[in-house]
C-alpha cells in the first residue's frame, strides 16, 4: 500500500477496478490511510468528495436533512446523468426510493414496507425453503461441474422475489436479463449498447412492461406486491407514472440481483476458506452470523452518493452546498478502525455492523428478505455438500453501483 492517493481516487471512477479485488482493496486501504475524505475528478463523470470511512458514511447517512439523494443517487456518467434528468423533467425516467428524500420518500417506501415485515418474512418462508430445496437438488441432479452463479444463484432469489410480485414464471427470463443490462452497463457482457440513449432503451422495455401490469393489478386487483404497488395511495392520490414503475423496477432487479452477489460472493468465500465452510458445517447454529459476514464480504451495493443542502465539512474538510459525496460502502465494510482483522473471512464475526444494506432512513427494504434466502439456501447445501472446489477462474462484473461475481465455475458433489 503506497500511499497513491491520485491513483487510488481514479479506482473509483473505474467501472473495472470492481472486477479485481486486490486493487480495488488496496486503493481503497490507502484513502482511508492517507485521504479519507478524499476530491475525485476523473471523467466521463462529474467531480465527487470520496468517503471511505466507516464513521463518516454512517454520520453522511444519518444527517438525511443534511445530505440528499436528489438529484445523484447513485454514480453514473455526466452524460447519462442529463440524459436521466431531461427524462424526468419531461415526465418519463426512473426516480426509485434511492432517488427520493423525506417527506415523499417516507410515504412512498410505506406502501411495500408491509411485504418485508416480520411477519410477512414468516408467512414466506415455507416457499422460501422449498425454492431453496429445489435450486440444492438441481446442484445434485447436475452432478459435478456447473457455473453456481447462472445456474443457481440468479435463479433462486429471482424465483422468490417475482413470486412475491405475482409475476407469471414465464416472464422470470425477461425480468433477468433487464436486471442485468440495468445494472450491468459498464460491463462489456451485459450491456445493452455502448451510448446513454441505448442503455436507457433498458428501461422504457422495464416501464412498458410494468405500465401493461400496473392497468391490469388496478382494474382486477389481487393478493400481491404488484397490487399493493399499483394501488398504493400517497397523500390519498395514486402515485404517479414514474413512481409507480419505478417501485416495480427497484423491486424486481435489487430485490434479486442483490442477493444474487452474496449467495455467489458467500460460497466462493466458503470455497476458499475450507476451515470456515467445515467450521460452518460442523456448528450450524452460526448461520446468522455466517450470512453477515457473507454480505460484509461480498458488499453487492459498492456505493451511493448524496449531495450536501448547505455548506459543510466532513472530517474537518469543507464541503460546499450542491457538491456530491460518494459513499463507499465496499470500503468502509473494511475499515480496520471497525472490524478486526478486516480482511478474513469469519462465519463467526460479531459484532458486524456492516454497511452493506446502507443505514438510516435509506436502510434497505428487502434486507429481512435477502438474510432469510441467504440462511436458506445455506442451511439447505452446506448439511448436503460431500466436497466442492473451483472448476475455473471465478469472474466479476465490471460496475460502480451494483455487482458480483458473473461466473463462478465449480466441482462438487451434493447429496
Amino acid at each position: 500500500m503506497g500511499g497513491d492517493v491520485n491513483s487510488a481516487t481514479k479506482v473509483l471512477a473505474d467501472p473495472t477496478a470492481y472486477a479485481d479485488d486486490e486493487r480495488l482493496h488496496a486503493s481503497l486501504a490507502d484513502l482511508r490511510a492517507h485521504e479519507p475524505v478524499a476530491w475525485v475528478d476523473q471523467a466521463p463523470y462529474r467531480p465527487f468528495w470520496a468517503i471511505t470511512k466507516h464513521a463518516d458514511i454512517m454520520d453522511i447517512e444519518r444527517a438525511n436533512d443534511l445530505w440528499l439523494s436528489e438529484p445523484r443517487p447513485v454514480l453514473v456518467t455526466a452524460e447519462a446523468d442529463d440524459l436521466a434528468r431531461a427524462q424526468l423533467e419531461a415526465g418519463f425516467g426512473l426516480r426509485t426510493l434511492i432517488h427520493m428524500d423525506d417527506p415523499h420518500h417516507r410515504k412512498v417506501r410505506a406502501i411495500g414496507a408491509d411485504w418485508f415485515r416480520p411477519k410477512a418474512m414468516r408467512d414466506l418462508k415455507i416457499r422460501v425453503d422449498e425454492l431453496a430445496k429445489r435450486y440444492v437438488d438441481k446442484m445434485r441432479d447436475i452432478g459435478g461441474e456447473c457455473d453456481f452463479v447462472t445456474e443457481i444463484a440468479v435463479n433462486f432469489p429471482l424465483y422468490v422475489i417475482l413470486s412475491l410480485l405475482g409475476l407469471p414464471e414465464e416472464d422470470f427470463s425477461r425480468m433477468h436479463m433487464l436486471t442485468q443490462e440495468m445494472f450491468g452497463g459498464d460491463d462489456d457482457e451485459y450491456k445493452r449498447g455502448t451510448t446513454p440513449e441505448e442503455q436507457m432503451a433498458v428501461l422504457t422495455d422495464f416501464f412498458n412492461y410494468f405500465g401493461a401490469l400496473t392497468a391490469s393489478r388496478r382494474a382486477n386487483p389481487t393478493d400481491d406486491l404488484a397490487s399493493a404497488i399499483a394501488n398504493g395511495l400517497v397523500d390519498g392520490e395514486l402515485m404517479s407514472d414514474v413512481d409507480t414503475l419505478s417501485y416495480y423496477v427497484i423491486v424486481a432487479s435489487a430485490g434479486h440481483d442483490t442477493t444474487k452477489d452474496a449467495i455467489s460472493g458467500g460460497l466462493h468465500a466458503l470455497i476458499e476458506n475450507p476451515g470456515e465452510l467445515a467450521r460452518l458445517q460442523a456448528d450450524p447454529g452460526l448461520m446468522p452470523t455466517a450470512v453477515e459476514e457473507m454480505i460484509r464480504w461480498t458488499t453487492p451495493v459498492k456505493e451511493f452518493m448524496r449531495t450536501a443542502a448547505e455548506d459543510t465539512t466532513v472530517r474537518g474538510v469543507p464541503i460546499a452546498k450542491g457538491e456530491s459525496v460518494y459513499l463507499a460502502y465496499v470500503s468502509g465494510n473494511r475499515d480496520e478502525d471497525v472490524f478486526d482483522d478486516p480482511f478474513r473471512f469469519d462465519v463467526g464475526r460479531d459484532p458486524n455492523k456492516h454497511l452493506s444494506f446502507g443505514y438510516g432512513v435509506h436502510f434497505c427494504l428487502g434486507a429481512a428478505l435477502a438474510r432469510m434466502e441467504m440462511n436458506s439456501i445455506f442451511t439447505e447445501l452446506l448439511p448436503r455438500l460431500e466436497s466442492i472446489e473451483l472448476a475455473g477462474e471465478p469472474e466479476l462484473a465490471a460496475t460502480t453501483f451494483v455487482g458480483g461475481l458473473k461466473h463462478l465455475p465449480i466441482r462438487c458433489s451434493v447429496r
